[in-house]
């Protein structure tokens, strides 16, 4: 079930900790550009991928956008990933789900015939205003990295 945020609506506001027991509010980082991307679950092989194309692209990502990775695990699960990995942006712990819940990402999953409830893979781009600019339902981890890029590029040269 794909959010039904829509693009040009103001982004959902939270406050969620970080990997580093820092709390990140989204109201904190109004006037930049942010990229909020949900993923299922840490050190999971589609979770990696995608985690870890971020990292390799993180020289070209880091210059355009304050970049979150959000998942239900815990700060303890986020600190185990990012050291495995060596993710140099923050990974938000969303316990609970409330979070995931207001943006439109938790719901029903299957897998191998098994029905559970869990996080939708989507990225959304927050513009300086706060408001959604992108939205990414569905996301592939395999190549997202460069869409994200790409995606920040035209959304600023558009302005």
């Amino acid at each position: 079930m794909p959010t039904t945020l829509t693009e040009g609506q103001a982004a959902p506001l939270f406050e969620l900790e970080d990997d580093r027991g820092a709390r990140v509010k989204l109201a904190d980082l109004r006037g930049n550009w942010v990229v909020l991307y949900w993923y299922p679950k840490d050190d999971t092989p589609g979770c990696t991928t995608e985690a870890c194309e971020i990292r390799d692209n993180w020289q070209l990502l880091s210059g355009e956008a304050a970049l979150f990775g959000v998942s239900p695990d815990s700060v303890r699960s986020h600190v185990k990933f990012r050291d495995k990995h060596g993710l140099p942006f923050p990974l938000l712990a969303d316990d609970g789900h409330k979070v995931s819940e207001l943006y439109g990402v938790w719901g029903p999953k299957t897998f191998m015939g098994r029905e559970y409830m869990g996080v939708d893979r989507t990225t959304f781009i927050v513009d300086p205003q706060g408001k959604l600019a992108k939205i990414f339902p569905k996301v592939s981890p395999a190549g997202h990295a460069l869409e994200i890029l790409a995606a920040l590029k035209e959304l600023k040269a558009a302005r």
